[in-house]
This record gives structure tokens, C-alpha cells and sequence, in this order.
């Protein structure tokens, strides 16, 4: 039964812990490896016993610097406040800490925070987190990035392709960075030849190029047919982004890197990428998460969110200018019920909350103590 929201739910109790999640499968990268997921959970109650769940990450480390602020300042500050009112709760959370906030450890903790209070805020309403958020569609296309690692030979490659292409997955995501350019090349043309024109091939460089080196690489790459390159640059390079999209064919993506709604208003403005991969746990959670897609709407460019894949799909299905959901399944040890994936395309869950059916016995033997 739909409940009707109250005049206000205060908060009554906040704790946060981690919990350590094993990769799946190794993954590596042009520029570092995915040890571990650090996974930063918030839990909040309400005065009407309402609970709410929300999560953060890391790929390995800093995760009990997030824990530090969360449980010295942060979670502290949400006794009292309104779990109906997530916009209120982030501003206060996010004032608490202005002099810290603009880098990665405030985006993690302000992100498992929101996430919890929103997750709450669905199970009050009754309302699913996809029709809260906006409800634009239900399911949306999927593309797999667990086959396209760089450590991956060829012939890996080639094969992990094919079989995302028999599962009716949509494309698949390939690094790029080996020392040698016309390696990459062979790697992707490989691929190409393999599934056929009617399937996407992204790239993803992770900021490992300068200006000259992704120019050049998007120059040998355009006889691929690639659906877009991913951080060619440091995420930093705002004018080196904007060079690469005048000079080249192929859609520029980028996003995961950034951790705030004016970072991403930069790239915009100068037409520096063509396709927003915010990450909701490092933008700083599902409040501002929205602003950078509805702000990437006004300027006709598409979101394709980087990981996260669980929390992400309601959210890119929220949005209309929802284009993919990135496949790296990582919560399943944690989880009970897993993405449902029906012809290539993710669906939604009508269940209230973030969508996502926790195994809250497995949560507390992974938990760190």
C-alpha cells in the first residue's frame, strides 16, 4: 500500500559502516587496476521507522577517509532533518563541509548519505526510485565493458564481444592504451570484423593521452566506426577535449572523473563532450546526480553513466536523454536479485526503494571491522 507522505519524517538514528566486495574479474586499465570495491554504506531510520540504505565506493582505497567524515561530522548533522526533503538535506550536509568539498572523499560521503535518504524517501511514497526521479522510461539499453580490459589478448577480446553480442547486449567497451597505437588498432579492428557493423564499440583510454597522442589515436581509430572515446585526456583538460571533438569524428564521453555540477557545466558550454558519464557515488549522490543530466539535456547531450550499474539504472531510465547503462555486475555477492536484462535492455524495478534487493546477512559478514 502507497503511503501518503507526512508533513515530515525526521530522522532519528544515521550509521555508517564498509564493506569489502572482491572484484569479479580482473580488471585493468592504461593507468591503474581495480583491487577491491570498497563499498561506504549509510543507513538511516525515520521517526515513523522507515529505514533507508544508501552506498558509496572506491576501487580499492581511501574508503575509511570517507567513514572519518561521515561518522565525525556528517551523520551527525542529519538527526532531526526531513527525509522527505533530500534537496535540504544535501545543501546542509554539503554547507557543513564547503571548506572539504570539491574532491572525491566529500562527493563519496555526501553520495551515501543522499543515496539513503532517497532510498527512504521511495519506501515512504511507495513510489520506485525510476518514477520518483522522473519516470521517463522503463528499461534502457545495455552495453558490456567486463570483456574489453587491456590486459586481455585479441583473441579474448574478440570472444568476450561475440558472446555479449549472442546475450543481445548492445555494444561493448574496449580499453585502450597499449604503448603502440596501431596494437589498439589491430585489437579493435579485430573486434569489428567479428560482430559486424551493426553493434557498438566504445573506447576508453582512462586519461592516459596527451592532446597530440588522443588526436592521432582518433585519427586511426575512425576506421573502426566507435560510438565514442572515453577520458582520452585528464579529466581536468577542458580545453584539450574541446580540441579533440573539433578534430575528430568520434563522440567524446566523459564524466566519471568529475565531482561537480560545474565541472560538468565547462565541458558543456565549450562542446568538449558529447556524451556525460556522471557517476552518481562520485558527483556526490542522486541530488546533484540529476542536475548534470537534466543540465546535459539542455545542451542535447546524452547520459551513458560510468559503473554503478544497480543504482544507475533507475536513474538513466528517470532521465529522457537516458542512451546506456554500463554492465560491470559488482554488487552481487551483496545482492539477492540481480539486473534483469530482457532483449539487450535493463528493466526497472516497481518495488519502492533504490531498486536494488540487499542480502543484509552478506552485507554484515563482508562489513570491515
Amino acid at each position: 500500500m502507497t503511503r501518503t507522505p507526512s508533513a515530515g519524517d525526521p530522522i532519528v538514528a544515521a550509521r555508517a559502516w564498509i564493506s569489502d566486495i572482491a572484484v569479479e574479474t580482473v580488471r585493468t586499465d592504461a593507468i591503474q587496476a581495480f583491487l577491491k570495491q570498497e563499498t561506504i554504506f549509510v543507513e538511516i531510520t525515520t521517526a515513523t521507522g522507515v529505514q533507508g540504505l544508501g552506498y558509496s565506493y572506491t576501487i580499492g582505497m581511501g574508503g575509511t577517509s570517507v567513514l572519518a567524515l561521515l561518522e565525525s561530522t556528517i551523520l551527525p548533522l542529519l538527526l532531526g532533518q526531513d527525509a522527505h526533503r533530500p534537496e535540504a538535506v544535501w545543501r546542509s550536509c554539503f554547507a557543513a563541509i564547503r571548506s572539504t568539498t570539491g574532491g572525491v572523499i566529500a562527493a563519496l560521503a555526501l553520495a551515501a548519505v543522499d543515496t539513503a535518504v532517497w532510498d527512504a524517501r521511495s519506501r515512504s511514497t511507495g513510489v520506485p526510485l525510476w518514477k520518483l526521479a522522473g519516470g521517463a522510461d522503463r528499461s534502457i539499453p545495455v552495453y558490456d565493458t567486463e570483456g574489453g580490459w587491456l590486459h586481455l589478448s585479441e583473441e579474448e577480446l574478440v570472444a568476450q564481444a561475440l558472446a555479449t553480442k549472442a546475450r543481445g547486449l548492445s555494444g561493448v567497451k574496449i580499453k585502450v592504451g597499449r604503448p603502440d597505437p596501431h596494437e589498439d588498432l589491430d585489437r579493435l579492428r579485430a573486434v569489428r570484423e567479428a560482430v559486424g557493423s551493426a553493434f557498438d564499440i566504445m573506447v576508453d583510454a582512462n586519461q592516459s593521452f596527451t592532446v597530440a597522442q588522443a588526436v592521432r589515436r582518433a585519427r586511426l581509430f575512425e576506421e573502426v566506426d566507435l560510438y565514442w572515446f572515453e577520458e582520452p585526456l585528464h579529466a581536468d583538460d577542458v580545453s584539450g577535449h574541446a580540441a579533440l571533438s573539433q578534430r575528430s569524428t568520434i563522440p567524446v564521453a566523459v564524466g566519471e572523473s568529475l565531482y561537480s555540477i560545474g565541472r560538468f557545466r565547462d565541458y558543456l558550454e565549450r562542446g568538449a563532450a558529447s556524451i556525460v558519464q556522471v557517476d552518481v557515488a562520485r558527483i556526490g549522490g542522486i541530488t546533484p546526480w540529476l542536475k548534470v543530466a537534466h543540465l546535459a539535456e539542455a545542451f542535447g547531450v546524452d547520459v551513458a553513466p560510468h559503473f554503478l550499474m544497480e543504482l544507475h539504472l533507475p536513474l538513466v531510465a528517470a532521465i529522457p536523454n537516458g542512451l546506456y547503462l554500463e554492465h560491470i555486475p559488482q554488487l552481487r555477492t551483496l545482492t539477492s536479485e540481480q539486473v534483469r536484462i530482457v532483449d539487450g535492455r535493463a528493466e526497472t524495478s516497481d518495488a519502492p526503494g533504490l531498486g536494488i534487493v540487499w542480502d543484509h546477512d552478506a552485507i554484515r559478514r563482508a562489513r570491515v571491522s
